[in-house]
C-alpha cells in the first residue's frame, strides 16, 4: 500500500511540462488517427434521423447553409453527415446559402460528397448558393423562387437544370434543413417560411444556439435538433461513418481524463504529503 502511495505521489508531483505534453498527446493522437468511441445518440438527434429516413426516395430537400469558418468545426462534420445520408437514400439535395461564408463551406461539403458518390449536377443536387436580403430571402424562397434566383452557382440559368422543373416555393419541397449558426438561420425558417407553408424541417445549429431553438422543437415545429459538436458526433454515428465530430470528441474526452487524473493526484500528494509533515 505504502508503495502504490508513493507512486501516487510520484505522479501528483510531475512536472508541469509533462503535463502539458500528455495533454496535448491526448488531443492530438486521435484527431490524426481517429478513434471511434462509444456514443449514444440523445432523442433529438434520432429524431433528426428519423424524420429524414422517413422521406420517400426522390423527395425535395431543401438545405441552408448558415454558417461560417470560425463555426465550421461544430456544424460542418453535421453537414457531410447528413448529406451522406440523404446521397445513400436516394434523395434529390437542394442548397442555399443566407450567409456569404455559407456558399464555401456548401462548395465545400458538396465537393466532399462528389469524392466518395457518383452524382450528377443538376439531377443529383443543385447549388442556388447566396443572395443578400437575411430573412428577406426566406421569404423570396417561400414566395417564388425562380425570381429570387435565375441562375446557380455555376451561372447556369435555373430553368436549364432538370431537378428546378416544377420548384416555385417552398411548398415544392418535402423537407428544410437548416444548418445554423445564428442570425438569419433557423428562427427565419420557421417564423417565415416552413411553419406558415407547413414544411417540414429540422436543424443543427451550434451548441451556444440551442436554448433558443429548442422551444421551436418542443412545439414540434422543427423535428430534433442536432446540437453541436456532440450532435454532429452523434449524427456521424447514426449514419454509420465516424469522421471529424468524433475524432473531436475523442480528443476532448481523452484529454478530460488526462486532466482529470492529475488532478486526482495533485490532491493526493498534497494531502499525503501534509499528513506526514504534520507526523515529523
Amino acid at each position: 500500500m505504502k508503495k502504490f502511495i508513493d507512486i501516487l505521489i510520484k505522479l501528483g508531483s510531475v512536472d508541469r511540462r509533462y503535463i502539458f505534453v500528455l495533454v496535448g498527446l491526448s488531443v492530438l493522437i486521435p484527431l490524426i488517427w481517429p478513434i471511434n468511441i462509444p456514443i449514444r445518440a440523445t432523442q433529438q438527434s434520432q429524431n433528426v434521423f428519423n424524420a429524414i429516413e422517413g422521406l420517400a426516395p426522390n423527395s425535395k430537400v431543401l438545405v441552408s447553409f448558415e454558417y461560417g469558418p470560425s463555426t465550421k468545426p461544430e456544424i460542418h462534420p453535421m453537414s457531410l453527415a447528413l448529406l451522406r445520408q440523404l446521397f445513400e437514400n436516394g434523395l434529390k439535395v437542394y442548397a442555399t446559402a443566407l450567409w456569404p461564408d455559407g456558399l464555401f463551406m456548401s462548395a465545400d461539403a458538396f465537393g466532399t460528397m462528389e469524392s466518395e458518390y457518383d452524382l450528377e449536377y443538376g439531377v443529383d443536387y443543385v447549388n442556388l448558393g447566396f443572395r443578400p436580403g437575411n430573412e428577406a430571402v426566406v421569404k423570396g424562397i417561400a414566395a417564388d423562387i425562380p425570381t429570387l434566383y435565375t441562375t446557380d452557382t455555376r451561372g447556369i440559368q435555373i430553368t436549364a437544370i432538370p431537378m428546378m422543373k416544377g420548384i416555385h416555393d417552398v411548398k415544392d419541397f418535402d423537407f428544410v434543413f437548416s444548418l445554423s449558426a445564428g442570425y438569419p438561420g433557423t428562427k427565419e425558417w420557421v417564423q417565415y417560411a416552413c411553419d406558415p407553408h407547413n414544411v417540414p424541417m429540422s436543424t443543427g445549429c451550434t451548441s451556444i444556439q440551442v436554448t433558443e431553438v429548442i422551444p421551436y422543437v418542443e412545439h414540434g415545429q422543427v423535428k430534433g435538433i442536432l446540437a453541436g459538436m456532440p450532435g454532429a458526433a452523434e449524427y456521424e454515428k447514426l449514419v454509420n461513418h465516424p469522421g471529424l465530430a468524433t475524432g473531436m470528441m475523442a480528443a476532448q474526452s481523452f484529454a478530460h481524463l488526462v486532466i482529470v487524473a492529475f488532478i486526482i493526484f495533485g490532491n493526493i500528494t498534497y494531502f499525503v504529503q501534509r499528513k506526514r509533515d504534520q507526523k515529523k
